[in-house]
């Protein structure tokens, strides 16, 4: 009986906790009192993007990523929202012909420049060779993070012919071809949930004339 007379006590000290915390909450100001002032609205600017060729001008708030400047306010939602914070590459897109995580970035960072996304790769009637490559290969299942692996592929090839080193290969001058390892290594900032990874590895290994195939 004690230790249930206890517990009841308890309860009931937090039930009238409770009500003495709600009936403070509800005590109307002092007369005379000062509102608060309302939030300033926040601040915006003009932002003009060169999208799949197309210039758009759009005003934002200044804290809109550039991955959600082209799905909200250009409803171009093919460029996935993943992680949100860098680490999935479901948003990859190119940026002056360099691949960004557009998740990571500002919008009026890139005024003026040229933004490429996986729309502005191909259409379903004119497949760019990268979304061909990866439909004969099957480099996808469930297709969420498609759109930021052909991005990124299509930039890795980009950069393997101007010879851009990578960790894997530290002069790519002489030999311009990738192995199997470095373009998986080149990618690894891709996430595919579903494992995908060695049919990609084959795709861009296709479009880059089969010279990536080596292991």
């Amino acid at each position: 009986m004690q230790k249930s007379s206890a517990f009841q006590l308890s309860r009931r000290g937090v039930l009238a906790g409770s009500a003495a915390t709600v009936a403070a909450a509800s005590v109307t100001p002092e007369a005379g009192a000062q509102p608060l002032p309302a939030a300033a609205p926040p601040p915006r600017a003009n932002v003009s993007l060169k999208v799949n060729g197309r210039t758009a001008r759009l005003q934002l708030d200044t804290r809109t990523t550039l991955l959600d400047a082209l799905r909200d306010h250009l409803k171009l939602t093919g460029t996935k929202k993943g992680c949100d914070h860098g680490q999935c590459g479901a948003c990859t897109v190119l940026v002056n012909g360099t691949r960004i995580n557009s998740c990571l970035s500002l919008a009026v960072m890139h005024d003026g420049d040229a933004v490429t996304t996986i729309e502005g790769l191909g259409t379903p009637d004119d497949l760019h060779p990268m979304q061909a490559a990866f439909v004969k290969h099957d480099g996808y299942q469930c297709g969420y993070c498609t759109p930021g692996q052909i991005c990124s592929a299509v930039a890795v090839l980009d950069e393997i012919k101007a010879g851009i080193p990578s960790h894997v290969t530290d002069d790519l001058t002489a030999a311009p071809a990738a192995s199997n390892m470095e373009l998986r290594e080149r990618m690894s900032g891709n996430i595919c949930r579903c494992g995908a990874y060695s049919n990609i590895a084959e795709a861009m290994a296709e479009v880059a004339g089969g010279k990536g195939a080596r292991a």
